[in-house]
């Protein structure tokens, strides 16, 4: 999708992926390597004039010293402060972003503080490389401590609050060479079984989407960031708790694509390139599904006005988003009824 936004942009995009088939393959040329493989890593930089990634798990080194013979945005320092769940909590407290309380895990003595401390329910994760739900387990009590442990075994942790939450939303902004910053309405987001499903925006009343807006400029001021970053939140009693932010293009502002004045994409492309940044207005009330594991039998059937089918070309595989589906309508309770009924007849 950043190749797609490039391509209207007039900007010709090169990419890193080790799959024999990658989608992106479809929109550029595609050096077939490992991530933190040195030499494709050297011809990447000798292609491009700026690189930039579109997911979390990349070799921080690997990029650090790409970064002292090219540029690299979003900054290398953000990428490193998202891979760490401790480093990233200790980020939110020092700019007073609220966020749940957490502990650090390296024992059982640990996780059996953290209880006392925090009180059950309580997630364990692991500090790096969770996503998707996964490196997580849920404690419910005492009973669970070494079972938990056992599942996330010789791994350095995080033990942190479980949120009796109202509503899940993201902040999405981007943020240029020059720190000019525009933000996106704000996203309601709602997941199974740690997997995103569905977004609706716009979402929340004015003086949240304010408050929400203001600690994602904070940070990415205080990254000196340049590019897309997601900020999530939960929401309690409408007041916002930091979960986690992502450092690039994020799944809840797919619905971009159709539903606001620039794309995410298209606005990413432009702050790492140096262009003037696209307005960042909904153009309707809009509604993404994702579509996970398997595509739609029937296509064809998606075609009512304002649907958008997306397949991303990937190989089917449990858990994988293969695609998504945007709509949007002039009626956020149209909007809502026609996502309800969307995803009623992909389970089906």
């Amino acid at each position: 999708m950043l190749g797609m936004a490039g391509r209207e942009l007039g900007v010709e995009c090169v990419f890193l992926d080790p799959a024999e088939n990658p989608p992106a393959a479809s929109v550029g040329k595609v050096i077939r390597a490992q991530f933190d493989d040195a030499k494709g890593l050297a011809e990447l930089a000798a292609a491009t004039s700026v690189i930039t990634y579109e997911f979390e798990n990349v070799s921080v080194a690997a990029l650090s010293e790409l970064n002292e013979k090219t540029a690299v945005y979003p900054p290398v320092a953000a990428l490193g402060e998202a891979q760490d769940r401790l480093n990233e909590k200790q980020l939110f407290a020092e700019l007073d972003i609220p966020l749940p309380q957490y502990r650090t895990v390296d024992s059982e003595q640990d996780l059996r503080h953290a209880i006392r401390d925090i009180g059950l329910p309580l997630v364990l994760k692991t500090r790096r490389l969770g996503y998707d739900g996964k490196g997580q387990y849920l404690l419910k009590s005492v009973d669970d401590v070494e079972d938990a442990l056992r599942t996330l075994p010789n791994k350095p942790l995080i033990a942190e609050q479980w949120v009796d939450f109202d509503r899940e939303v993201s902040a999405i902004g981007v943020r240029d060479l020059d720190g000019n910053v525009a933000v996106y309405p704000l996203t309601e987001n709602q997941h199974r079984n740690g997997i995103l499903r569905n977004s609706r925006a716009p979402a929340g009343p004015a003086a949240m989407q304010e408050l929400g807006n203001r600690h994602l400029q904070k940070l990415m001021t205080h990254l000196d960031y340049v590019g897309v970053m997601a900020l999530e939140f939960f929401v309690v009693n409408n007041e916002l708790l930091a979960n986690e932010f992502a450092p690039r293009v994020h799944n809840s502002g797919h619905w971009t694509i159709e539903g606001a004045a620039t794309s995410q994409f298209e606005n990413h492309i432009r702050a790492i390139s140096g262009m003037p940044l696209g307005a960042t207005d909904a153009v309707s009330h809009v509604g993404m599904v994702n579509l996970i594991g398997a595509m739609p039998n029937s296509p064809d059937t998606l075609t009512e006005a304002g649907m958008h089918v997306h397949d991303y070309g990937k190989e089917p595989r449990s858990g994988r988003k293969l695609g998504h589906i945007t709509l949007s309508d002039d009626d956020p309770e149209q909007r809502d009824q026609r996502l309800q009924k969307l995803e009623a007849m992909l389970a089906g």
